[in-house]
């Protein structure tokens, strides 16, 4: 008997068990059990929209609402000029926005691929909406890199209503489930981040810091489904 099996064989003898007919811990994993979840988060999909606004908002991200793509534009030159900030971005090459049609606002330069310290203001899309917390889970890939969400002090999200879910394991659920779509099922990207609001960090004498480790604003663009 391996070191391994008796430390195994005297765990099950504590907890009273003998290891007959029980799955493995690959088998119990694979049924993706739910347990508990917010009471909260038991509604109607627009109810979840808002709930992921008003959470998202209750942790200093701010919000904005539009019907399609092709509004996004205006939305990301207001808030530009709102905080006062340079109409240069660092988009995402992802093809999630290939149609936000950037050419109808001549003011901004955009340029597509990784960031670097020189960033100051990043959009990326997102993979889903948590409506429990008002987190946004981003997945790391090709088109999103892991640079936009982290390095300019500004990230600009654009997130269709669509990819708003309830709950974290919604959230898992539908990442397993685009997997397999693809026939990589059981495949997880490099990275997944959630991302809770601004960055922040209250350990410098207990005094509240945005931007201490990452972007120091946060605005999520939430586009309808006008345009399919």
């Amino acid at each position: 008997m391996s070191a391994r099996d008796a430390i195994l064989g005297r765990i099950r003898g504590n907890l009273g068990r003998d290891g007959t007919g029980e799955s493995t811990a690959d088998e119990r994993l694979a049924r993706h059990q739910v347990g508990p979840r917010p009471k909260r988060t038991e509604l109607s999909h627009p109810d979840q929209v808002d709930l992921f606004s008003t959470m998202a908002e209750e942790v200093d991200a701010t919000v904005a609402r539009v019907r399609n793509l092709g509004e996004v534009p205006e939305a990301v030159v207001e808030y530009l000029i709102a905080h006062n900030l340079p109409a240069r971005l660092v988009v995402a090459p992802d093809g999630r926005l290939d149609d936000v049609p950037w050419e109808s606002k001549p003011t901004l330069e955009v340029h597509r691929g990784v960031a670097d310290e020189t960033d100051a203001v990043s959009v990326t899309p997102a993979f889903a909406g948590i409506a429990e917390t008002g987190t946004v889970m981003a997945t790391s890939g090709k088109g999103t890199p892991t640079t936009l969400n982290f390095l300019p002090e500004t990230h600009v999200i654009v997130l269709r209503e669509r990819e708003v879910v309830g709950t974290y394991e919604d959230g898992w659920r539908r990442l397993r489930e685009q997997a397999a779509a693809s026939g990589r099922a059981g495949t997880m990207p490099r990275t997944v981040n959630f991302i809770t609001g601004p960055s922040r960090t209250a350990d410098i004498a207990m005094t509240l810091y945005l931007g201490a480790h990452g972007p120091r604003r946060l605005h999520i663009i939430l586009v309808g489904d006008d345009d399919g």
